[in-house]
């Protein structure tokens, strides 16, 4: 009645981890994009089926997931996830009642180095991550997609433990990564960075995160966390304005090229 659905690469030291935490799935598929350590292997293994394709993209990735799915039901994890005892037996009961809900959302709560976060911009959030296939699709793509139901969505009790960074450098890593693909999406979007943008925004992000989200509540980890999320703010927004300068230099160097042969011109 359940398809477990992950989206891999080189995740093969956690995502034992992730398939075992729910070892009532009647199907697990992982969707693997082009990893070269052994994802696979330890994926199959475990009892996965195993879809090796490229990669489109988070959004559209998980929406070949559902497509692809063969139960009524899926859910949705990254291979960094896991279900605590009481959220597998919450799924359990809603597969048997969904009680009219078409999807469910569950209470995140993120670790850092095996350190459970309380507070904070990096602390607990809800997301839909179990729903009926047919009743849902993942929106957005390069950057924080969203599975967006057609009916009526439920919590679930229990947690969904993550613990994304290996090592305390992986924090920048994915900063600089997510810069990136936060200024290409910006640059589709139309969007421009101003010098407040860079100016005002990462502190903001640090007193948000600090005191309006309690960071404060996991002491001298809140305070790095919360320090780390105002930087990684300002590479986002850096990035964006170099991009946009990028654009800009063929179109100003052929103006002023343009320019400087009219003035020559008009001198002859």
């Amino acid at each position: 009645m359940l398809t477990l659905a992950i989206v891999a690469r080189d995740e093969a030291d956690r995502i034992g981890r992730a398939i075992g935490s729910v070892p009532g799935a009647a199907e697990v598929l992982v969707l693997d994009s082009g990893s070269t350590d052994d994802t696979v292997a330890v994926a199959e293994a475990a009892g996965a089926r195993v879809v090796r394709t490229d990669w489109p993209g988070y959004g559209a990735q998980k929406n070949r997931a559902l497509e692809l799915a063969k139960q009524p039901w899926v859910l949705f994890l990254d291979a960094d996830e896991w279900l605590d005892a009481d959220l597998l037996a919450a799924v359990a009961r809603v597969l048997e009642e969904p009680a009219g809900a078409v999807g469910f959302s569950v209470c995140r709560r993120n670790r850092f180095l095996g350190r459970r976060v309380r507070g904070g911009c990096f602390g607990p959030s809800w997301k839909i991550r179990l729903v009926r296939k047919g009743a849902g699709r993942w929106q957005g793509g390069m950057l924080h997609e969203t599975l967006v139901c057609t009916g009526p969505t439920l919590r679930l009790e229990g947690l969904l433990e993550h613990d994304p960074f290996r090592a305390e450098g992986d924090w920048a890593k994915t900063g600089r990564e997510y810069a990136e693909l936060f200024a290409k999406k910006g640059i589709e979007e139309g969007r421009v960075a101003h010098l407040w943008d860079l100016s005002l925004r990462p502190p903001l992000h640090f007193v948000k995160s600090i005191l309006l989200k309690a960071g404060f509540r996991d002491g001298l980890l809140g305070f790095h966390l919360a320090l780390w999320g105002a930087r990684d703010v300002a590479w986002k927004w850096k990035a964006l304005r170099n991009s946009r300068k990028e654009l800009l230099l063929p179109v100003l160097g052929t103006v002023s090229a343009s320019a400087k042969g009219e003035a020559e011109e008009g001198s002859r």
